[in-house]
């Protein structure tokens, strides 16, 4: 490949400041006991896969003790491994093997709610009088005996659940199961932070904070305003959820968050550990994004749901996505995604060929912030159509067949395509079955092919790796010519130039003033100013030219 300037990072504390983060699933990306789940000795197992992508750094999804309600996203212990997925020594030795290729390790926390099953649940339960008391968000009912106020929970109906021990409402904004912790007590904040201390004693390289903007309830328990019609957007709930109907004021991103996310960042920095946070928000989700993201003493990144929107982003959307960036966040950091475990695989939610899955693979490589990946994308998986009989996925139960929930995204990690498990499991039933049509879309087959998709998001990640413009640079204001975006990325003497023609006719781009010289040619760049459909344009500038 070209020879580029070396650029690294100010600090060692900077390791995240656009790394390329790879998304795993634990239930579905390798067992190694068969009994149809995956485990962590199957994650370890499969790092190498992971490594020679060439990401930065692994994000392992909750393999905490749990329920498993909603699948590991509902904690009952916060500091041990179900054993459904292995031990803690299992655990240390997937982040030793992690580290000697060169990965870092983020986990999964979730700290805005627990399982009912928490031992700290099952404590303040009991009355209200006990030390624990104070730990979740309790309630009376109303005079008449409904809900403390209106506040909906994302999986359906009312986001208050009735205790018959202590004869109050408790806050669950996802499953009754899910019962939300109380932050404004300092108690639980210091149990939470001590959470983090275990992982990170134990090598842990940051976090992706699961939630983020719904740590705090609003002290008062005001009722939520409800949205006219024309300002509903399904981006967080699906379409058919009356969550949509609410502005959801007073039920998440409260002030207190700040003052939490400074605690926690000060416990990180030592560590030289970083944090993801999931900012889940229709409406305010970027200026979110800005404020917990903004200087030095908050977490490094956060994502919203711009990119992983239920429309195909055309080369205007995402003009209009960077210029609002700009406006209120460039003091912070964004971490953007096209798919994960929570949303349609993107392949099939934007109905893209074969072609746009690999512009948009280059693209994301190209833009300003860091960038995840989710397991099987790199392998063009796309939904999977999963009956009703086989949906774990209490979300998709509720609201069947209007939203099938987030099944089709979770199915097992094909690994081969002479296996029926797609070499995910020996076991006769895996917890979800795999697609036929997933089989012919193999690591092993897409290994042995130089012009597979997996190939080319190698590529792309090294290319992003090679420039460090596409790192660390700042970014230009977006300029849109039909369908062909365009900007510029700049670092330390260093200045890029891409275009990407997002759309299925052939475009020419207005390249700026200057002595470029093409790259990305392995990407199947263009050489040149005219693009072909869903083909890009990457060049470097000559520095001698900007004399």
């Amino acid at each position: 490949m070209n020879t580029a300037l070396a650029f690294q990072p100010e600090t060692t504390s900077e390791w995240w400041r656009g790394a390329v983060i790879y998304q795993v699933y634990p239930r579905s990306f390798q067992d190694s006991n068969g009994d149809g789940v995956g485990d962590l000795n199957g994650i370890t197992r499969r790092l190498p896969h992971i490594a020679a992508l060439g990401v930065d750094a692994v994000w392992i999804s909750p393999f905490f003790t749990s329920p498993m309600a909603d699948f590991g996203y509902d904690v009952a212990d916060y500091c041990d491994v179900d054993p459904m997925f292995g031990t803690l020594a299992d655990f240390d030795a997937l982040v030793e093997t992690a580290h000697d290729l060169g990965l870092k390790v983020m986990i999964d926390l979730v700290l805005s709610h627990s399982s009912d099953q928490h031992p700290w649940f099952a404590a303040s339960r009991r009355n209200a009088t006990n030390p624990k008391a104070d730990w979740y968000v309790w309630a009376d009912a109303r005079p008449d005996g409904t809900p403390p106020n209106n506040w909906l929970s994302i999986f359906g109906g009312s986001a208050w659940h009735w205790d018959p021990r202590r004869c109050q409402y408790y806050l669950h904004n996802f499953l009754a199961s899910q019962p939300d912790l109380n932050l404004h007590t300092p108690a639980v904040q210091d149990a939470l932070l001590d959470v983090a201390r275990f992982w990170l004693e134990r090598g842990v390289n940051g976090f992706r904070l699961d939630t983020i903007n719904f740590y705090f309830a609003d002290k008062a328990l005001r009722d939520n305003p409800a949205l006219p019609v024309e300002q509903r957007n399904a981006s967080i709930a699906p379409a058919v959820n009356p969550y949509n109907h609410q502005l959801h004021l007073y039920s998440k991103n409260q002030p207190e968050t700040l003052g939490f996310l400074r605690r926690l960042r000060a416990l990180m920095d030592p560590y030289d550990a970083a944090a993801v946070g999931e900012v889940g928000d229709a409406h305010r989700g970027l200026e979110i994004l800005g404020e917990y993201t903004a200087g030095d003493d908050l977490m490094q990144m956060c994502y919203a749901f711009e990119m992983l929107s239920g429309e195909r982003p055309r080369a205007q959307d995402i003009a209009a996505v960077f210029e609002k960036v700009d406006r209120v966040a460039s003091d912070g950091w964004a971490c953007w995604a096209y798919s994960n475990h929570d949303v349609q695989r993107h392949a099939s939610r934007w109905h893209l060929s074969d072609a746009a899955q690999r512009l948009f693979a280059t693209m994301l490589m190209c833009l300003r912030g860091s960038a995840c990946i989710y397991q099987g994308e790199e392998l063009g998986l796309p939904e999977a159509d999963i009956a009703f009989e086989d949906l774990q996925d209490p979300y998709g139960v509720e609201f069947w067949p209007e939203f099938k929930g987030r099944d089709g995204c979770r199915t097992p990690m094909i690994w081969r395509s002479d296996n029926r498990n797609g070499g995910f499991s020996d076991a006769p039933r895996p917890w979800l079955p795999v697609p036929a049509e997933h089989l012919g879309k193999s690591v092993s087959l897409a290994a042995a092919d130089p012009d597979s998709l997996m190939h080319h998001y190698r590529r792309a990640i090294a290319l992003r790796h090679e420039y460090g413009a596409f790192v660390y640079g700042s970014q230009s204001p977006m300029r849109v010519e039909g369908d062909v975006l365009g900007f510029t990325r700049q670092a330390d003497g260093q200045t890029l130039f891409c275009a990407f023609n997002l759309g299925d006719s052939p475009a020419t781009v207005t390249v700026p003033p200057g002595n470029w010289r093409a790259i990305g040619q392995e990407l199947g760049a263009s050489d040149g100013p005219s693009l072909a459909p869903w083909q890009a344009y990457l060049a470097i500038l000559n520095p001698q030219s900007e004399a």
